[in-house]
């Protein structure tokens, strides 16, 4: 994916506010439910900066897989185990929030550091075709990293029956299914004795 320069600079701005607005937004919003949607504004910020990267495939990874499942996952959790309680003051918030806050400064300058460290710049490839990320991977995965590719498949396929046969067991005790197997229910109904031997008798004289 080539951009113009100035495009990518437009773009490249426009998405680092969008994240840093919104991973703000997750960590001082005290709903928590704004602040799992503000995630998946992260997530998708994320991966257009992996577009402007030309990395394709872990730009759709991104939305595939963080977006469309773990920011899923964990608003259904949130919406399915949201039980409204009043919650205490506690004491010392303030150093509390102190040390979160010198923890995150830490983390941002340390990513920083490494960010300003690290050589982004390429060197000219101008006329010279350049491969798609997404085809390269393919490649890889069905050459040089076909076998565990495949192990990599069967394992998710052993457990997804597995979760399927966990889901669907029936749990029903031993002594419980005798007793059911005791009732009137499931027995067949009989002639009494007496009758059958007066209808003998009857036929035989």
């Amino acid at each position: 994916m080539d951009l113009a320069q100035g495009v990518q600079t437009v773009s490249f701005i426009i998405l680092t506010i969008m994240m840093f607005s919104a991973a703000l937004g997750v960590v001082l919003l005290r709903n928590i439910v704004y602040s799992a949607f503000l995630l998946g504004a992260v997530f998708v910020s994320i991966s257009g900066l992996y577009l402007l990267l030309n990395a394709e495939f872990v730009a759709a990874s991104q939305i595939l897989v963080y977006v469309g499942a773990v920011n899923v996952l964990i608003l259904f959790a949130i919406m399915l185990v949201n039980k409204r309680e009043a919650f205490p003051a506690t004491s010392r918030n303030i150093l509390r929030s102190g040390a979160t806050a010198l923890v995150c400064i830490g983390l941002f300058t340390l990513l920083g550091t490494m960010a300003i460290s690290t050589p982004w710049s390429m060197a000219d490839q101008s006329g010279v075709v350049v491969e798609g990320s997404v085809i390269k991977i393919g490649k890889h995965f069905f050459s040089d990293f076909l076998l565990p590719f495949e192990l990599a498949s069967v394992m998710l396929l052993i457990t997804m029956v597995g979760a399927i046969i966990l889901a669907r067991r029936d749990l029903i005790p031993e002594e419980e299914a005798a007793d059911l197997r005791e009732t009137d229910t499931y027995q067949l109904q009989e002639r009494p004795r007496e009758l059958i031997s007066v209808g003998d008798n009857q036929s035989e004289e």
